[in-house]
């Protein structure tokens, strides 16, 4: 009895998580303009997504702010846990160390708002940034973006053995040189985990960029929730099934990747 519980149980949890999914993707391909009752087969609504300048600007808009948050999210990440892992000795490390881990478990609309009032108190006291556009959502996600990468690359850190930076410095290298030579190649995956986490949660966010923007800003997740208030259209399933099969393809390279990599 045992033994046959447990693919039902799977099969329901697959279901229970896919299944909406599925029909978002099936309904993507409705001839339709009721999302909810299907007219034929039809792929004309990816063709309307591709002419809707609002929806293309607010994706390309969201693809730069999450690469750039990204970016500079990882740099700013590792510097913070170079400091916390290395430097155990430096002062308020505790403070320095709560206050990168409360991003983490600040909501988000408390997160969105401090920023908003600081970026008007900024502009009133020095004139910048003037007004609420791409550069404060910049900032907003650098911001909380960091606060993770600094959290996967510490563990990483944590777990590194240090022998081998302490033979290259004995041996003459200097502390730059040591650093991109070995402990950059060996910090790289949690380098590229925490861009990616950093890539995702900016180009996800909504509440945070909602507080932080201004007209002509508008980021894609903005751009979608106002049309699914209006109810959702048929070219929003067309956008969500490109995202779909762009994350789907994503991780099955990742995975055959991993599956090719020798093991040691």
């Amino acid at each position: 009895m045992k033994i046959r519980f447990l693919p039902i149980a799977a099969l329901l949890g697959f279901i229970f998580l896919y299944g909406p999914i599925l029909s978002l993707i099936i309904y993507s391909f409705n001839e339709s303009k009721l999302v909810t009752v299907w007219g034929g087969f039809s792929t004309k609504w990816y063709g309307e997504l591709f002419r809707n300048e609002q929806i293309m600007g607010a994706a390309l808009l969201s693809l730069k702010i999450a690469a750039i948050s990204a970016t500079v999210a990882t740099v700013l990440g590792t510097m913070m846990s170079m400091v916390l892992v290395r430097f155990g000795k430096v002062r308020a490390r505790g403070l320095l160390s709560g206050m990168i881990t409360a991003p983490l478990v600040m909501p988000e609309v408390i997160t969105g708002l401090s920023l908003l009032l600081l970026f008007v108190a900024m502009e009133t006291m020095f004139g910048w940034p003037a007004g609420r556009g791409l550069t404060t959502i910049l900032i907003a996600h650098i911001t909380f973006c960091m606060a993770f990468v600094t959290v996967v690359v510490q563990s990483r850190l944590v777990d590194m053995d240090n022998s081998i930076e302490e033979a290259a410095l004995d041996l003459g290298a200097s502390p730059l040189r040591v650093f991109f030579d070995i402990t950059l190649p060996m910090i790289a995956p949690a380098l590229i985990a925490g861009w990616l986490l950093a890539f995702t949660l900016s180009l996800d966010d909504l509440v945070v960029a909602s507080f932080v923007s201004g007209p002509g800003a508008s980021t894609l997740p903005m751009v979608i929730f106002s049309k699914v208030k209006l109810g959702v259209s048929p070219d929003i399933n067309a956008l969500a099934s490109l995202i779909i099969l762009v994350v789907s393809v994503g991780i099955v390279a990742a995975a055959l990747i991993l599956q090719r990599k020798p093991k040691t």
